[in-house]
């Protein structure tokens, strides 16, 4: 990976990653695909709106379709065909999402498959090697993950465990064009993310994230500790915000000096007929736009907001058509890569602050 700081404003930051499937600029957000799939998306379909990489998750991939299989495929990419870059997280989310359904120590977590019940072990070695068969661009450590709801002594430990796993990933790392990124835990206590962060840097890896964010937590008290665990971490290497969220967070988290971003969120709220737009945010199935022949965003270049009206994708998601979710996904996934776009401009022209304001002064919701 090539890593270049192309312009700053203020603290808000405009970079470029050269990865071996593509090129990456930021401010950038990344469309989860977990099962190696966009759900209601094409690779095509993620290509026209500008998609620059998708997630995948190591978890999810290795119980199925299984290791065999995609390497039978040379990989994810031929497998799934998408031909631009991929990041896969490693399965320590699911640490936290499947507290209920596994075991965890020093040497690794052993999870119950939430598919047929088997037992799979994750060590952070296994890990390394699973997503290096995979051929992904950016691979993630194994972490541990913990609520927001644990207690300082279990946030201590999951920042010295992943600390250590952070290690044991460093040395199975062998695969060159994978680069290994490290993740920040530690709550919302700043001594312990700082804790984190040194350790971490100390590794020299080629990336670095904050994880540990959006796990039940007040989002106004997670905002303090996001800009200043973003102050800890290297100017020279790229900054990733894991799991975050709304856009305005998005906003937010670029003018603390973040750069990379995923979430489900714009995905699945387009399947709950929730739909992103300038303004805030709107309920498609809400009777004020039965006969509403605007577009979602009257502003917007995607292929919805082009070609239909509110009020006839109003009657998709009544009449419970797929397509109702397709064409809420492309808008939703448009506006968060173009709000992105918008970003990165700003920045490149020292106007970042201005479209900041410009942005929350916009907002409002039906």
């Amino acid at each position: 990976m090539q890593f270049s700081l192309d312009h700053t404003d203020g603290i808000a930051r405009a970079t470029t990653l050269k990865l071996p499937h593509g090129t990456l600029e930021t401010p950038m957000f990344m469309p989860v695909g977990t099962q190696g799939t966009v759900k209601a998306m094409t690779p095509k379909q993620l290509e026209e709106i500008g998609a620059q990489i998708i997630l995948g998750n190591t978890y999810h991939l290795f119980l199925r379709p299984g290791a065999d299989i995609i390497a039978k495929a040379s990989g994810l990419h031929r497998f799934s065909g998408w031909t631009r870059p991929i990041l896969t997280d490693s399965g320590g989310y699911q640490v936290y999402s499947l507290a209920k359904l596994r075991k965890l120590n020093d040497t690794g977590v052993i999870f119950q498959s939430h598919i047929d019940g088997s037992t799979v072990e994750f060590t952070p070695e296994k890990v390394v090697e699973f997503q290096e068969l995979l051929g992904v661009d950016i691979m993630m450590q194994l972490d541990e993950c913990p609520p927001a709801t644990a207690g300082i002594a279990q946030i201590k430990t999951a920042v010295d465990r992943s600390l250590l796993w952070a290690e044991r990933s460093r040395s199975a790392w062998s695969r060159q064009d994978s680069s290994l990124f490290g993740i920040v835990q530690g709550g919302l206590h700043e001594d312990l993310r700082r804790e984190s962060a040194a350790g971490l840097i100390a590794l020299d890896l080629p990336g670095y994230a904050l994880g540990g964010f959006s796990v039940g937590e007040d989002m106004q008290l997670s905002y303090p500790i996001i800009a200043a665990s973003a102050a800890m971490l290297p100017e020279n290497k790229p900054r990733y915000l894991m799991g975050i969220g709304f856009p305005e967070d998005i906003v937010r988290a670029v003018s603390f000096g973040l750069d990379m971003f995923d979430c489900v969120l714009p995905t699945r709220c387009a399947r709950t007929g929730l739909c992103f737009f300038s303004e805030g945010r709107l309920r498609i199935k809400n009777s004020c736009y039965r006969d509403d022949m605007r577009p979602i965003d009257p502003g917007c270049e995607c292929y919805t907001c082009k070609t239909f009206s509110r009020a006839y994708l109003r009657h998709l998601f009544i009449a419970k058509e797929i397509s109702a979710c397709v064409l809420m996904t492309i808008h939703n996934l448009h506006y968060y890569l173009e709000l992105c776009r918008n970003m990165r401009a700003a920045i490149m022209a020292d106007r970042f602050q201005e479209f900041h304001d410009n942005f929350f002064a916009s907002l409002k919701t039906d």
